[in-house]
């Protein structure tokens, strides 16, 4: 099963660089950072916009999601009554199973018209961050819940009889204990991030720029490619596999990051 698992990421990789090597070889990869825009029609074939559109929305929503995923476990840890506790847990669980596809619905229907009328459009960088943040806070959650259980009793024991309170005991023991599961959940968290696809297609505006300001309308590279794959041909539907390839590149650097992070060769160097 692990070499099937293995062969079949495998093969995906192989698949998207056959679809790209046409292009590739016709116009080169240099031509998609270095192009006017994005007009396919045109031949034209500028990421750029669509790929800070996808790094921003992505570290945006991991910079607000994660002290609040991370600090929600500890509350439901060490200070909230077991009660409260097991109810925030069946909650974020439940925010877990929703699909993309009904967070977008949510965030059209009544975030865009709040974000609207505070400052229009409505449809924007910021729009998308708070529902990815919404998205991927149960998966931070979660792993940052199940990384603080399994710290072992006897180090709490140990700080409880050396007077710490506890704060300190969670500050100075508990995160470096759980640092590995807590690593884990934020890289799990990004990866749903920056595949997200139906929910910021919904909400970010679609809008092939570089925003200057989080109230400007974005286009993501996963929106690209669920836009415009049902129509495109030739080197259009060469170019969205360059996308999907740019994609692909930016998990497998996620994924050594994390491998890095959690066998500590970064915390060593």
């Amino acid at each position: 099963m692990a070499i099937a698992s293995g062969a079949i990421v495998l093969l995906i990789l192989l698949f998207l660089i056959w679809e790209t090597l046409p292009i590739l070889q016709i116009i080169g990869l240099a031509r998609f950072f270095n192009d006017p825009a994005w007009h396919p029609t045109s031949e034209e074939f500028n990421l750029v916009p669509m790929l800070w559109g996808t790094l921003f929305v992505t570290v945006g929503s991991i910079l607000i999601a994660t002290p609040i995923g991370i600090l929600s476990a500890v509350f439901c840890h060490y200070y909230a009554p077991k009660a409260i506790a097991n109810l925030y847990r069946r909650a974020i669980e439940l925010l877990a199973g929703i699909p993309s596809v009904v967070y977008g619905f949510w965030g059209l229907v009544v975030l865009v018209p709040i974000i609207g009328r505070i400052h229009p459009p409505g449809p924007s960088l910021l729009t998308g961050i708070l529902i990815l943040t919404l998205m991927i806070l149960p998966t931070i959650t979660l792993v940052a819940d199940a990384s603080l259980a399994s710290v072992p009793s006897e180090y709490l024991r140990g700080c409880a009889s050396c007077g710490l309170g506890r704060w300190a005991t969670v500050r100075g023991v508990v995160f470096p204990a759980a640092k590995s599961g807590l690593i884990t959940g934020v890289i799990l968290a990004t990866g749903r991030a920056i595949g997200e696809t139906m929910a910021v297609l919904m909400v970010c505006g679609n809008v092939v720029q570089t925003p200057k300001d989080i109230f400007e309308p974005v286009r993501t590279l996963t929106a690209n490619i669920a836009l415009e794959m049902a129509y495109a041909v030739g080197n259009h539907r060469a170019a969205l596999f360059v996308t999907g390839l740019v994609l692909m590149v930016m998990i497998i650097a996620l994924v050594i990051a994390a491998e890095l992070l959690n066998k500590g060769h970064i915390y060593e160097q």
